[in-house]
């Protein structure tokens, strides 16, 4: 029923509605802050950010939303909010309603032997749970290496490569560009919707950091494998 677009990641941008079968904006002033909480609950993007008043997007083109949305803020759905009739305000895209939110899901790497590798977990709902290899790749990897602050991707390996995890298996089919800031601004099936198995979790190997504050330093052998070994000689090309 809802949907962002024209913004920086899925969890931003101009809002629209479908009415019928077509793609509607949204006008500020039929769209109040408590809708707009409603909108990042139901994309399962976090909460809204303030929006400055009459702020745009651009020259857009289409229909757009007579109505008025009058949310409470307890709805789980923007269709669940009650309607009101049109306003006397001419609803334009030069007006079209904007929301931002806070989005980002966290994201950790287990079972790799340090902070920078290993099995794909994301926590949502509270609950940590894996990622699907389905589609998984490089531009998946940079992504989780740049949030984490370990560098630049170096590998994307698949099929369960650092053992299987366990709890819910929370994205499949992630799609990202490579330019996100975070996993969770990549498009993907949806929150739990998949068809994986555990075996099918997908990894991620960043290069890390090797000189620290400027200094060169030694590794310690002790857990140093080839997994590791690997990673320095794919940073090193």
């Amino acid at each position: 029923f809802v949907r962002l677009v024209e913004g920086k990641s899925r969890c931003s941008g101009c809002v629209e509605i479908c009415d019928g079968d077509l793609w509607k904006t949204v006008c500020d002033s039929h769209f109040g802050p408590e809708a707009a909480d409603v909108v990042c609950r139901e994309l399962q993007c976090g909460v809204a950010l303030p929006v400055a008043q009459g702020a745009h997007l651009g020259e857009r083109v289409g229909p757009t939303w007579d109505g008025e949305l009058q949310c409470v803020e307890n709805e789980s759905l923007l269709d669940s909010c009650p309607r009101g009739s049109p306003r006397d305000q001419p609803c334009t895209h030069a007006n079209s309603a904007v929301v931002t939110c806070t989005c980002a899901a966290e994201v950790r790497l287990a079972d790799g032997g340090r902070r920078c590798a290993g099995r794909v977990e994301v926590k949502h709902e509270g609950q940590w749970g894996t990622v699907c290899h389905d589609d998984w790749d490089m531009n998946d990897a940079e992504v989780v290496c740049k949030q984490l602050n370990c560098g630049s991707a170096v590998g994307a390996p698949q099929y369960g490569h650092f053992g299987p995890g366990s709890g819910p298996i929370w994205m499949d089919e992630v799609d990202c560009k490579g330019s996100e800031s975070t996993l969770s601004d990549c498009t993907h099936e949806g929150w739990g919707e998949q068809d994986c198995y555990h075996i099918e979790d997908a990894g991620v190997m960043c290069s890390g950091e090797v000189q620290v504050l400027g200094t060169w330093g030694t590794l310690c052998a002790s857990g140093w494998d080839l997994l590791d070994a690997h990673v320095l000689c794919c940073q090193l090309d």
